[in-house]
């Protein structure tokens, strides 16, 4: 089969399209002909090796495709289904060995492509809803990079759980997405920013910030969070957080923060299954639209990486096999 490999840990040039084995499937597992390939950012922390990876190995973990054989000891799946996944090594490929604890079946009505680049993003933002906070309607939200995968999907969960949203932005396209998505307030990132948002809540700053970009503005964050509130550090794409001092969370207002992973609120089948369901649900209701920004051949997945961390991507991105 075809598929890209993590040659060395570096750049997007690390990244090389080639032939490989295809994979043996294990007997709790099913292997899956993939029509699209999601690109995230964690793809790139472990391509650089900020997160532990031993090269060479094949990257990505979220995809979507038809079943074409299923092991011995799998239940519930078979051959032809289509499935959408996030937690399946080695998804940069032809062919993926997907086990049948992390596949979902995707209903008609969802294609391939928004399933297989958005599942770990509708799976974030739901547990993001529901899980490591818990806003109540009417609440108040702050959610940065609101035009980024995640960003444009958490505005339009928040707004189907009757939340007012406010995001941040770095050009006038994304304002213009982030404000389709249903964003009540767009703001642009600067020393401001806190200032700006306590304008927007009569002074008293909002009780859940969600930030997914780390270091440029986590002290933002801090700053624009009500008393008792919460900050949820769930990526950086800027870069890590610097150590930090948990005693200025006390006069902060009594603070929380929290670095959540998807994987402890997916845990087990029945979980990922509702929360997939739920997703797939505000999908099917109209609640939620996908955009799917970027779409890129398989041996085009260098020029993914490169257009991702430089910022020039909106929306989800995504690798098409069948073109390459």
């Amino acid at each position: 089969m075809r598929a890209i490999q993590v040659t060395r840990h570096g750049g997007p040039d690390v990244l090389a399209f080639g032939t490989v084995d295809d994979p043996i499937p294990a007997a709790d597992e099913v292997i899956v002909r993939t029509s699209a390939v999601g690109v995230n950012y964690i793809d790139t922390y472990l391509r650089r090796g900020l997160y532990p990876s031993i090269p060479p190995y094949i990257p990505g973990t979220e995809g979507a495709g038809e079943i074409v054989s299923v092991g011995p000891e799998v239940t519930g799946f078979e051959v032809g289904q289509r499935v959408a996944w996030c937690a399946a090594p080695g998804s940069y490929a032809e062919l993926v060995a997907v086990p049948a604890a992390q596949a979902v079946v995707v209903p008609d009505g969802v294609d391939d492509a928004i399933a297989g680049s958005s599942l770990l993003r509708g799976l974030t933002a739901h547990y993001l809803l529901d899980g490591s906070a818990h806003p109540h309607p009417e609440d108040t939200v702050l959610i940065h990079a609101g035009a980024g995968g995640v960003g444009l999907i958490l505005t339009q969960m928040a707004k189907r759980h009757g939340l007012r949203v406010i995001t941040t932005v770095s050009s006038d396209e994304k304002a213009d997405l982030s404000r389709q998505a249903g964003a009540d307030h767009v703001l642009r990132y600067g020393d401001d920013l806190a200032a700006r948002v306590r304008e927007l809540t009569n002074g008293l700053g909002v009780p859940v910030v969600y930030d997914g970009v780390g270091a440029d503005t986590f002290e933002q964050s801090l700053a624009a969070t009500a008393v008792r509130g919460i900050i949820v550090l769930f990526g950086a794409s800027s870069g890590p957080v610097p150590p930090f001092d948990l005693q200025r969370l006390n006069p902060a207002g009594s603070l929380a923060v929290t670095r959540p992973t998807l994987a402890h609120f997916t845990a087990t089948p029945e979980e990922l299954n509702w929360r997939a369901g739920e997703y797939f649900e505000a999908i099917l209701d109209g609640d939620v639209d996908v955009r799917v920004g970027q779409r890129y051949r398989l041996a085009d997945a260098a020029q993914a990486h490169a257009d991702l961390e430089a910022r020039k991507t909106t929306g989800t991105t995504v690798l098409l096999p069948s073109d390459s």
